[in-house]
């Protein structure tokens, strides 16, 4: 593959095809790095910041080269992106004869068989359930990729698409009925045909490296792996090299078989009495926890009362489902499925009980409605390097957000074992080209008590209000706590009814992430009140946000269960924990918190750090190091000038 450089230039294919476009030297230097490490097969780590235009920098050496390339990305949104937009717009502009394929995991798509049983069945819950299943099924009858992101006429979180969909338990895979018209068949097919292959990080751990066959060689046949939003690779790696059981799969289970013998084996009634006994379990298991969601280890969990004993009493009605789904298996396809289902679920059910590898993590994870029985790996780097070694390929991994200072890219090579290959992995960083200093003013407000301190809470809201004043609204406030979220929407609410401010303030968990963004881009002159989901992935150029306000450093609560059990870790290899684990993953986390801000060239505006932690102790100086080249300020007047001198928001509706 020749330079890529020409494609960029201003007489090149790019500008040609692309009203507007400007290269950036960032983006020319990214794309011949990624073109060395594609002709050498290479690893390279590189960090691209915001603006860089990454995504071009990868596409056009990407599919220069020839070869099939794997693309991986951490949200399904991106991955849309890509394979709608930036793909065929490159593709277009270089003139290559290249085929794409997007491929996600299989609940992203309409099933026929459980589509048609669960309609027959016609149990729903509301009649919007209803509605929205017979507006699936007409989609069914027309679409051509079965992908329900098209279905625009159901919302994404109706119920119904669990009635629409499969799971990776209850596919029948090559013993279904509707094989030949499976819409996860087609599109894994049209991915092993195509040269450029869209997946996410889910997908991409769940099915290409790990545990499905049918996918088993799609990794093998490639050439190259792209990772965008590589950030998120260490946790997407901790969640699928692990395992876990949890009462929501216990539940679906007794669902799927009770639906499987009322169609086949209606006259076992023992089978449906056996479904009730399970869900039973899984529900009692549940209620050993009361109302409150939380995280713990194993040990802690078996201080509770009653724990031990349900977890004992589930894997005892598991057995017994078991026993009798065992003398009806043959009598339908569906059956047969349902009873591996629940060997696999009694095995893992019993290695979390008594496990093998003493390198795992056991912990316990209860939500509203469910509960999960994790164990997760001590650390994932081996695993991964071994996924690496096993042929011949480049693996580049970029993101916004990689390094801790300034290229430091010690931290996530280790998690990920990238820091032991042979050859090292070749590493860069290229600085966003947006004039920080100009268009950017970075706040640490004087004054501010600890952050473990009673009234900080309040502190950190007293600082917000003249600031969301001073802006219009146009703020996005980000707590490390959902206590701290709420407390803080409660006290802006009422500082801005005291003061006659009339803004909206919008809270996290008042609607889907998506209708939050949209009402907030809508309205102009809100203030968006959100936790740990709103500090990455979210884009809202143009000046409908011009304040960041982060409440505290988002470290990670020392009493999480993974995080305790790989600190113990490191302190017994007689490593600083803080050192190597808790403050660069701070970093990054940071990084991402502070690059909602300027998200194009024309955006200006304030990033307020309320953490006194990051002027008066040590390590706050890797942290300030790390962020953009903002200019700095610790004195209000400074930052509520700033926000004034900018023009007025544009409010919608």
């Amino acid at each position: 593959m020749s330079d890529p450089a020409p494609i960029f230039a201003d007489d090149g294919p790019l500008a040609a095809a692309i009203p507007g476009f400007r290269a950036r030297p960032q983006q020319i230097e990214m794309a011949q790095k990624i073109a060395e490490a594609l002709r050498g097969n290479r690893v390279l780590v590189a960090e691209a910041g915001t603006g860089t235009g990454k995504t071009f920098a990868y596409l056009v050496p990407a599919l220069l080269a020839g070869g099939k390339v794997v693309i991986s990305t951490g949200t399904k949104t991106l991955q849309d992106q890509l394979f709608n937009r930036d793909l065929p717009t490159v593709r277009a502009a270089l003139k290559v004869p290249v085929s794409i394929a997007l491929l996600k995991g299989r609940a992203n798509y309409v099933c026929h068989y459980h589509l048609e049983r669960n309609a027959r069945d016609g149990r729903f819950l509301t009649a919007q359930d209803a509605a929205d299943l017979r507006a699936i099924t007409r989609f069914a009858k027309t679409t051509q990729s079965g992908d329900k992101a098209e279905c625009t006429d159901v919302r994404e979180d109706s119920l119904a698409w669990v009635a629409a969909t499969s799971t990776r338990d209850n596919c029948l895979g090559q013993d279904c009925p509707n094989k030949e018209e499976c819409f996860v068949m087609q599109a894994r097919r049209n991915a092993m045909e195509a040269d450029v292959v869209v997946v996410n990080h889910h997908l991409f751990f769940a099915d290409v490296m790990l545990r499905d066959e049918a996918m088993g060689e799609l990794l093998p046949a490639c050439n190259a792996v792209i990772f965008d939003e590589a950030h998120q690779l260490p946790e997407t790696a901790s969640l699928f090299f692990g395992d876990s059981v949890s009462t929501a799969q216990v539940l679906e289970l007794a669902r799927d078989t009770r639906s499987e013998t009322v169609a086949a084996a209606r006259d076992c009634v023992a089978m449906i009495d056996q479904t009730r006994s399970l869900e039973k379990a899984a529900r009692d298991l549940r209620l050993v926890f009361g109302a409150e969601s939380a995280r713990m280890s194993a040990a802690q969990a078996a201080e509770r009362e009653g724990f031990d004993a349900m977890v004992e009493g589930l894997e005892r009605a598991l057995a017994g489902f078991h026993a009798v789904l065992a003398t009806q298996a043959e009598r339908s396809e569906g059956l047969g499925n349902c009873l591996r289902r629940t060997e696999e679920m009694a095995e893992r059910l019993a290695g979390w009980r008594k496990p093998e590898d003493k390198e795992l993590i056991r912990w316990v994870e209860v939500f509203t409605q469910s509960l999960a029985l994790n164990a997760t790996p001590l650390h994932v780097s081996d695993v991964f390097k071994r996924q690496l070694e096993g042929h011949p390929r480049a693996w580049i991994f970029t993101s916004a957000t990689l390094a801790v200072g300034k290229a430091d890219f010690g931290h996530y090579c280790r998690e990920l074992g990238l820091a032991w290959m042979d050859p090292p992995p070749l590493t860069a960083v290229w600085g966003s080209p947006f004039d920080y200093a100009e268009q950017a003013l970075l706040y640490a407000p004087a004054g501010m008590p600890e952050p473990n301190s009673p009234d900080y809470t309040e502190r950190v809201a007293k600082v917000a209000l003249p600031l969301i004043r001073a802006a219009r609204g146009r703020a996005f406030v980000l707590c490390t706590s959902l206590r701290a979220m709420r407390r803080i929407h409660e006290l802006i609410l009422d500082g801005l009814a005291h003061s006659g401010d009339e803004l909206p303030v919008l809270l996290q968990g008042e609607g889907s992430r998506t209708e939050l963004l949209e009402r907030f881009r809508r309205l102009g002159n809100a203030v968006l009140v959100a936790s740990q989901s709103f500090w990455e992935g979210v884009d809202v150029p143009g000046d409908a946000l011009s304040l960041v306000v982060i409440d505290k450093l988002p470290f990670a609560p020392p009493d999480d269960p993974v995080l305790a059990a790989r600190v113990e870790h490191m302190q017994k290899q007689g490593l600083s924990p803080f050192v190597h684990h808790q403050l660069p993953k701070t970093v990054i986390n940071m990084k991402q918190g502070a690059g909602r801000l300027i998200r194009s060239e024309r955006d200006r505006g304030v990033l307020c750090i309320c953490d006194p932690r990051m002027i008066d102790k040590s390590y706050g100086k890797v942290v300030w190091r790390s962020l953009p080249p903002m200019r700095r300020t610790r004195a209000e007047a400074d930052a509520v000038a700033f926000l004034e001198s900018l023009p007025p928001p544009r409010q919608g509706g």
